[in-house]
């Protein structure tokens, strides 16, 4: 595909933007589609229930700790989403968030050691390893990495614990890791190129729509040819399907020549968690190299990433922004990277019943793109525990705790609704309906546990 024509479809993209809520309207769910219940906006979670959810959710974690003699590799108990035999990166991230308050309980360090203790010399760590101990992406491509949240976790843990010792340890790992992302995905713009199934939101759309790429202008994954063929032999075939597709068509052609908004600004708040971890561990003579990327980011985001017709921030692609709106976009807040006089216009999507403030707030994907499914889809619609989790973060990380605290009781009790209905909680949920989404796994604690115990704790009972 010629950069023309990439510029084109930009173009057209931007017209049909602002009309992708009269095209998602007239979607309507299979007779397939698990409604749970479409009436119950008014739900006041007794405390009962939220005691019950709590308790449910840590038994179905508990219930999910791997590790002993029954693993190939992985000897030591840790928490595990325990929804395949490898471990995961971004996954195990998010668990701490809610796990860091039962630490007494829960094998939290040594689920974040599995990944320390494979990193390489340069600080490339994985987002995947086999249940060996391999890694099962290759290092020079980007799918192999995911978003780069260690830090994230570790201060998490670090603001219930206060415990120096492990801040102390996992201290020099972060740095090192965090120069790794520096000097292989950050480019002349000052922005990080990446991958889309390795960034996590696996079937999230950033390309221009309806753009059919021709050119092969990216880079090939060396990995997914083995996967495939071992998911052709376990029958997994509607994944088999969906990295086919991906590999063939748009998501798996160009990536060195987009810039990701999501990316950039996880390594800016990568970038200001080891500034609080170099204070707090006596390491201060790191501080003014974290502080000189994060000015770089933040410069380079707001010069090349921000609409100000649209007020929001876009990917790039071949220098041009692509007009897709989805929650990763505000990963900003928490990189601090959001000037005073844009916030107001850009949390505006936040709360427009036509983009973000569905009758299941935060989807993944806004009801104002052509492509958003109001039943879920995957990242095509479907609200995420981490991804609300983010925004709730990011919201109060900016002084917007009002906002933070009705979004999070709309997800709560849209989620207590479902449990209510299910007896369990899922790995996403739909935004249009109250309900799991399609397709969902059940008894997804897992990052979803952050919904019933740390949404919970943070944003309802204080």
């Amino acid at each position: 595909m010629k950069r023309r024509d990439f510029a084109k479809n930009v173009t057209l993209a931007t017209g049909v933007v602002g009309l992708g809520m009269l095209n998602s309207c007239a979607e309507t769910p299979s007779e397939e589609t698990p409604v749970v219940s479409t009436s119950k906006e008014d739900l006041s979670v007794s405390d009962e229930l939220a005691q019950e959810m709590y308790n449910k959710a840590l038994e179905i974690t508990k219930a999910k700790v791997r590790g002993g003699d029954s693993e190939a590799f992985f000897k030591e108990p840790f928490i595990d989403a325990a929804f395949s035999k490898n471990i995961f990166l971004w996954d195990t991230c998010f668990m701490c968030c809610f796990a860091k308050y039962h630490l007494d309980e829960l094998p939290v360090y040594q689920a974040l050691d599995n990944f320390y203790d494979r990193m390489e010399e340069d600080g490339y760590i994985c987002r995947e390893y086999r249940h060996t101990g391999e890694p099962l992406w290759s290092k020079d491509h980007p799918v192999s990495i995911n978003p780069p949240l260690l830090a994230l976790a570790e201060s998490e843990i670090y603001s219930v614990s206060k415990d120096m010792e492990r801040l102390q340890y996992a201290y020099p790992i972060l740095k090192k890791n965090f120069q790794f992302h520096v000097n292989t995905y950050m480019m002349d713009d000052d922005l990080f190129y990446g991958d889309t199934l390795g960034m996590g939101m696996d079937n999230i759309p950033r390309a221009p729509r309806d753009w059919e790429p021709t050119e092969g202008n990216g880079m090939t994954h060396h990995e997914l040819g083995a996967k495939l063929a071992a998911m052709n032999a376990s029958g997994e075939t509607k994944l088999n399907m969906f990295i086919a597709d991906y590999v063939l068509t748009k998501q798996g052609v160009w990536n060195k020549q987009a810039r990701l908004v999501d990316f950039s600004s996880q390594m800016a708040m990568y970038a200001l968690q080891l500034i609080d971890m170099a204070k707090e561990t006596g390491n201060e003579e790191d501080i003014a190299y974290f502080e000189e990327i994060h000015g770089k980011i933040k410069i380079a985001l707001n010069a090349k990433c921000w609409s100000e017709e649209d007020k929001f921030y876009y990917d790039l692609g071949f220098d041009k922004q692509v007009p897709r709106r989805h929650i990763g976009m505000y990963w900003a807040l928490l990189g601090k990277l959001v000037p005073e006089d844009r916030m107001e216009a850009f949390l505006s999507h936040l709360k427009d019943p036509n983009e973000f403030y569905r009758k299941m707030p935060l989807p993944a994907l806004s009801a104002a793109d052509p492509d958003y499914v109001g039943w879920g889809d995957y990242w095509l619609g479907g609200v995420w525990a981490p991804t609300v989790y983010m925004v709730l973060k990011g919201l109060s990380a900016n002084g917007h705790d009002a906002l933070a605290q009705d979004l999070a009781t709309k997800v709560y009790r849209n989620v207590a609704t479902v449990y209510e209905a299910t007896g369990t909680f899922w790995e996403n949920y739909a935004p249009d309906l109250i309900s799991y989404g399609m397709p969902s796994k059940k008894d997804f604690c897992g990052w979803t546990a952050l919904i019933p115990i740390a949404v919970y704790k943070e944003y309802l009972v204080g």
